[in-house]
C-alpha cells in the first residue's frame, strides 16, 4: 500500500446564495467526494487560511484542499483472455468466463480480472482509482476493497458466468457505481434449478445476512436483521426433476439468486455450497449465468443492452433434459394442479 498527497485549487464563482466551502468543493471539483472533503484528515484553506468546513465561500476567493489517498501497489498483469461483448474510452463489457475471479482478495492477487485489466491498460490502470469507493451492494465491502478492484462497479461470483461491466476511469466507475446503487440498471440471469416449481412466475422477498456458522454462506432472516433482497423469476422450461428458470435481480445482494433458490427448495444445479451433489449431473458446475445486463452508458446517457449466450455448460445438461421436457399444455395443467392444491 502506498500514500500520495493530493493539493486542488479553484476560484469560487457564480455565488448567489450562503454556500458552505464543503459543499461548493463537492459541487464543483471533479473526483473529490462529500465524504473525502469531510474526512478529518483533509485541511481546507481559503485565500491562504485554514477553515472550517461550515465556513461560507464568496465569489473570488480561492480554495485549497489538501489530503492524501493510499493506492493499491502489485497488482501484477496477466496476459488473461477476456471475452468483449463492447469496449470504448469510458466502459468495457465482458461475457465473464466461470471460474474467473473478479477482483483480488486477502494473501489473492494473482489470476483475477482485475489483472487482466492491468495487462489490457497498463500498470497505471489501477492507481487512477485511488480512493474510489463504489457503492456496490454486490456484497460486504471490505476494508480498502476499492484500491485492489479498480474499475469495478459490481462482480459475479467466481462460478457465475456471464454479462459484465467495468469502468474504465474514475468518472466512469462513479456515475456506472450510482446506477447500480439507485437501481437504474437491469439484470437477467439463467439457471438450472432442482425440482418442480409449483407456479411459473414468482417473487422472492427476504433479508439476506452471511451465515453465523459458516462464514462463506449467506442465508435468509427475519426483516430485522441482514439486507434486503428482491429477486423475480420465471420458470422458461420444466423437465423431470429441474427447470430452466429466469430470473430478475431488483436488489443485488451476495450469493442473492443461489440463497433464494435454496429458501424455496430450488437450490441450481452444481452449486457447490447451497446444494448437495446431483446423482444424474455429478460433475455440474453452477448454472448461473448472467444472461443480459442494461444500462446507460455514463457520458453519453445512451440506453445500452448487453446480452451473453447461453454457455455450453447449460446446452450439455438440457441436451440431456430434453426427452423429459413438459409441453405448454403439460405445464398447465402441473401448474393448475400445484395452485389448487396449494389453495386447500
Amino acid at each position: 500500500m502506498s500514500k500520495r498527497e493530493i493539493n486542488h485549487k479553484l476560484v469560487v464563482e457564480n455565488i448567489e446564495t450562503k454556500t458552505r466551502v464543503d459543499s461548493y468543493i463537492a459541487q464543483n471539483l471533479q473526483g473529490v467526494s462529500r465524504s473525502l472533503v469531510s474526512d478529518e484528515n483533509t485541511q481546507i484553506f481559503i485565500n491562504g487560511k485554514l477553515v472550517k468546513n461550515s465556513t461560507k465561500v464568496k465569489n473570488g476567493q480561492i480554495i485549497e484542499i489538501k489530503y492524501s489517498e493510499n493506492f493499491f501497489e502489485g497488482i501484477e498483469a496477466e496476459d488473461i483472455k477476456l471475452n468483449v461483448l463492447y469496449e470504448d474510452e469510458d466502459i468495457l463489457v465482458i461475457n465473464k468466463d466461470q471460474g474467473l475471479v473478479v477482483h483480488p482478495g486477502a494473501n489473492n492477487y494473482e489470476h483475477t480480472l482485475v489483472n487482466a485489466l492491468v495487462f489490457r491498460y497498463g500498470e497505471d490502470f489501477s492507481s487512477n482509482f485511488a480512493n474510489e469507493v463504489d457503492d456496490d451492494e454486490e456484497g460486504d465491502v471490505d476494508e480498502d476493497v476499492s484500491l485492489i478492484r479498480p474499475g469495478i462497479v459490481h462482480r459475479l461470483d467466481k462460478d457465475t458466468s456471464g454479462t459484465m461491466v467495468v469502468a474504465l476511469n474514475r468518472e466512469s466507475q462513479r456515475a456506472l457505481s450510482q446506477q447500480f446503487k439507485d437501481r437504474e440498471t437491469s439484470k437477467i440471469y439463467i439457471a438450472l434449478a432442482k425440482g418442480y416449481f409449483d407456479k411459473r412466475r414468482g417473487r422472492i422477498n427476504t433479508n439476506i445476512v452471511r451465515d453465523s456458522k459458516d462464514r462463506k454462506k449467506f442465508t435468509t432472516c427475519s426483516s430485522e436483521i441482514g439486507k434486503f433482497a428482491d429477486t423475480s423469476y420465471l420458470v422458461l422450461r420444466q423437465y423431470k426433476g429441474y427447470a430452466l428458470v429466469r430470473l430478475n435481480i431488483h436488489t443485488g445482494r451476495t450469493h442473492q439468486i443461489r440463497v433464494h433458490l435454496k429458501s424455496i427448495n430450488h437450490p441450481i444445479l452444481g452449486d457447490p455450497i447451497y446444494s448437495n451433489e446431483d446423482k444424474i449431473f455429478p460433475n455440474a458446475t453452477l448454472m448461473l449465468h448472467a444472461l443480459q445486463l442494461e444500462l446507460k452508458h455514463p457520458k453519453t446517457g445512451d440506453k445500452m443492452r448487453f446480452r451473453s449466450a447461453m454457455p455450453q455448460r447449460f446446452k450439455e445438461v438440457i441436451k440431456k433434459l430434453n426427452p423429459y421436457i413438459m409441453d405448454k399444455g403439460q405445464q398447465s395443467k402441473y401448474y393448475e394442479s400445484a395452485e389448487k392444491l396449494k389453495n386447500k
